[in-house]
């Protein structure tokens, strides 16, 4: 999730039949027949249909010496003769065009290739995704271990109106009786967003000393961080270019400058951020060098891990900006700062216990490469909405809680430098509260 406050589409040949054929009248009387003489040979019978009638006679003087071809012109009326030559191989009949029917079923193999490849494709798709929703599933089985509950290292994501002059001492009140018996002791407050050449203009938070010195106050022991972030270049025309040294000197710059203010720390969410990126390492290596001088906390928000091996670069075929970090990348990422917080949320899941198994899977998988001197928090949807990335019946701060501790107990159920990471004050619904209280708090 991009961390700003914007949560507030044929004939063939005819035979000849009786009717057509005609027998030539002879223009005189023929001349009494000689005596008959021994017959011939018989020759070779024509096809069937084109021998002149039984009684039918030439014209005398035209007939035609054996052996030759038949006058081709017929008179008018009649029906050309197509007997063959005596002797040659009878003309094969012409094949009629085939019927419709006929057609079909030259198109049957066709339509089969087809239909086959159809229920290839959708068994690659369907089955691994059966799979996949399954195993999750039965991730999310069992109990967590006992002891698995709030280190008392928790933190929140707060909203823009904490710095921009919005909030009131009462407000501050509220937050911290609302806050005082939980295990949050971190909050990143959003300060930014970041310019695209990576400054920052103190004109957009104008009340943010006011804020640190008002939960100093109301919440002693609780730090505030500011939270910077803005969308990256990669995700779209326009953007902040990680590339560019300068705009990185700049994000350093301002990020000296909000500690300056009086933040206690520098909370990065720069997205959609790409696995492997060496540009963004460079970074986090020129800002951990500051906030180590200042004793100051570097915290960045991260993308999830590939629940499958290699998902980033699969989703990368068909996303200019795929979802996840390689596991090895996260781990890189985890070794340069202080916290890092996982945003696990926005998955896309269908069920409430396949998103639980989501989460117990992510948290298991970041565990694996994040050093136990880094504390590690994982996220959760203090907020709702049905879209296709993000259901809300699905996504529920019950089952985050729940997939979390299993995957603590799991991997890691002693590790200490570990909490949850509510995201957002400003949608925060009391059944939000009510679970992370019951679950985690307890």
């Amino acid at each position: 999730m991009d961390h700003t406050e914007s949560r507030d589409g044929t004939a063939g040949t005819d035979e000849p039949t009786d009717a057509t054929r005609t027998t030539p009248e002879p223009s005189r009387e023929p001349e009494p027949a000689p005596e008959p003489e021994p017959a011939p040979e018989p020759e070779p019978a024509p096809e069937p249909g084109s021998a002149p009638e039984p009684g039918s006679a030439p014209e005398p003087g035209s007939a035609p010496e054996p052996g030759s071809a038949p006058d081709p012109s017929p008179e008018p009326g009649s029906t050309p003769d197509s007997s063959p030559e005596p002797g040659s191989a009878p003309a094969p009949a012409p094949s009629p065009n085939p019927s419709p029917q006929s057609g079909k079923k030259r198109r049957k193999p066709w339509v089969r290739r087809v239909r086959r490849t159809v229920l290839v494709l959708a068994l690659v798709l369907i089955v691994p995704l059966v799979a996949v929703e399954a195993a999750l599933r039965v991730n999310y089985m069992g109990d967590p271990a006992d002891g698995t509950h709030t280190r008392n290292r928790d933190a929140m994501w707060l909203g823009h109106a904490w710095v921009d002059g919005r909030k009131k001492d009462a407000d501050v009140t509220a937050l911290a009786g609302r806050l005082k018996d939980t295990g949050v002791r971190d909050l990143y407050v959003h300060t930014g967003p970041l310019e695209h050449d990576g400054t920052l203009p103190k004109s957009v938070y104008p009340r943010a000393r006011w804020f640190i010195d008002a939960v100093h106050r109301e919440l002693p022991g609780v730090r505030v961080q500011a939270f910077l972030g803005d969308v990256l270049a990669n995700g779209g025309p326009e953007g902040l270019e990680l590339s560019d040294a300068a705009t990185r000197a700049e994000v350093v710059r301002s990020a000296g400058q909000v500690l300056d203010t009086g933040y206690e720390g520098v909370h990065m969410d720069l997205e959609p951020l790409h696995s492997g990126d060496e540009h963004y390492l460079d970074l986090l290596d020129d800002l951990r060098k500051l906030t180590k001088d200042r004793d100051a906390q570097l915290s960045v928000a991260a993308h999830q891990i590939d629940p499958l091996p290699h998902l980033h670069s699969v989703a990368g075929l068909v996303a200019d900006h795929p979802k996840w970090w390689s596991q090895e990348f996260f781990g890189q990422v985890a070794r340069r700062v202080d916290q890092i917080a996982v945003m696990s949320y926005d998955t896309a899941r269908l069920f409430e216990s396949t998103y639980g198994g989501y989460v117990a899977q992510q948290t298991s998988l970041a565990l694996e490469v994040t050093p136990p001197t880094t504390h590690l928090l994982m996220g959760l949807p203090f907020y709702y909405e049905n879209n296709p990335s993000h259901w809300g019946h699905a996504e529920t701060v019950a089952a985050a809680v729940r997939g979390a501790r299993l995957g603590l107990s799991r991997t890691d159920r002693d590790r200490e430098l570990f909490g949850l990471a509510p995201y957002i004050d400003f949608a925060a619904t009391e059944t939000n509260w009510k679970e992370f209280e019951d679950g985690w708090v307890r």
